[in-house]
């Protein structure tokens, strides 16, 4: 009981850093003319203009009723690797225009679900999932060891991943 107690007390602080950190910006914009920047929380930079679900569970319930296809970005704000693929990633223009067809999740946590985790938890990873919340464990990245690793040089093996999750739904429903 003792860690769930910790996580609470560093969410809280959290939310006030966050809360202190938006009333000081608040002072600044009404200086600059610059048009208003969505709030980037849920994005974490994957794609601040698209739109990301909070939970996996809420991800899993709009894929289901929205018959969209979710794709699940693990990764770590102090990893090197998931910082390089989001950079090309939330700058690949074809990429964040395909995205707006997926309920989108990016986790710095792992969840439960060990279907997330089909060959281990590394990041980044990249999964997708079905309407029928089926994981695609069949759409792979490059690397044996590391099924579902993306590095920046396979943005656009990402890109046709994205497509192939996209068709095989038409197919399939």
């Amino acid at each position: 009981a003792m860690e769930k107690s910790y996580v609470s007390v560093f969410l809280l602080l959290m939310a006030i850093s966050c809360a202190l950190a938006k009333d000081v910006g608040k002072k600044d914009s009404k200086d600059t003319a610059a048009k208003p920047k969505l709030p980037q929380t849920l994005s974490r930079g994957w794609g601040d203009q698209l739109i990301w679900t909070q939970t996996y569970e809420e991800a899993l319930f709009r894929a289901k009723h929205s018959q969209k296809p979710l794709m699940i970005i693990h990764h770590l704000e102090d990893c090197p690797h998931s910082q390089a693929l989001k950079k090309v990633f939330a700058e690949h223009k074809d990429i964040q225009k395909l995205a707006e067809k997926f309920i989108l999740l990016n986790l710095v946590y792992e969840t439960t679900d060990k279907n997330l985790a089909p060959d281990g938890q590394y990041v980044p990873r990249i999964l997708f999932i079905d309407p029928s919340l089926t994981v695609r464990a069949d759409i792979t990245g490059r690397y044996s060891n590391r099924l579902y690793a993306y590095e920046p040089s396979d943005i656009s093996l990402l890109y046709s991943n994205m497509q192939k999750a996209l068709k095989l739904l038409k197919t399939e429903l």
